[in-house]
């Protein structure tokens, strides 16, 4: 049994590798592109669907390419907004043991068996988070973002969160927990920006990299 669970775990390492090569494959000539989070059971009805529509779609006409999980809710929202201004729309779908069936305005979908390597995918890949109302998924991709960017293990970029009463409560546990418990610093706070609208997050997405270019001469 020892060797068989060796083995295994040897095989597995090949399958985690054809998941890299087959996500470096994909992103190879992609151009810049943002990364759209969001709870997977937003009815089409919610006030946030819309939100995860118009900010793809806003996104599309600055130059991004919008990258989602794929699945429905907001996911579904966001690559309907960017599908239908005429942009990439990218699905990173996930195998759940209750099936997650890829959302219809997908353009190019790539399915994963595990989790980090699809995490790498949406952080090496994106200029930018943009991060509506989730449960414990969208809360992992966020905090993942947030920690690469305080540890300096990935280049800053905006994180943008859309929904100051959604929001209201973690921002608050922050400021009167974690940094009145000196667990974060009052700079960490300069990682993300809480807004509004899907016109404020595309705007700070916007001006981060004209001054990114201005000071980098770089594009973006």
């Amino acid at each position: 049994m020892k060797y068989k669970t060796v083995d295994n775990d040897l095989w597995r390492v090949f399958r985690i590798m054809s998941e890299f090569v087959d996500g470096f494959q994909l992103f190879m000539n992609l151009g810049p592109a943002v990364s759209v989070f969001g709870s997977a059971v937003t009815p089409v009805d919610d006030e946030y669907y819309a939100k995860a529509e118009k900010v793809s779609s806003l996104l599309v006409h600055s130059g991004f390419a919008v990258i989602t999980g794929g699945g429905p809710g907001i996911m579904e929202a966001a690559n309907k907004g960017a599908t239908e201004a005429g942009g990439e729309s990218i699905g990173l779908n996930i195998v759940l043991p209750r099936e997650q069936k890829p959302n219809p305005f997908v353009k190019t979908m790539l399915e994963f068996n595990y989790f980090f390597c699809r995490k790498v995918m949406f952080i090496k890949y994106a200029k930018a988070f943009i991060v509506l109302p989730g449960g414990f998924g969208t809360m992992d991709e966020l905090f993942e973002a947030l920690t690469l960017i305080q540890t300096k293990r990935t280049q800053k970029f905006p994180v943008i969160m859309i929904g100051k009463k959604y929001w209201s409560g973690l921002t608050h546990w922050l400021y009167n927990a974690m940094l009145k418990d000196n667990k974060i610093r009052k700079k960490d706070f300069d990682l993300f920006q809480v807004v509004e609208e899907p016109e404020e997050a595309v705007n700070i997405v916007d001006e981060f990299y004209k001054n990114f270019i201005k000071e980098n001469g770089q594009t973006k």
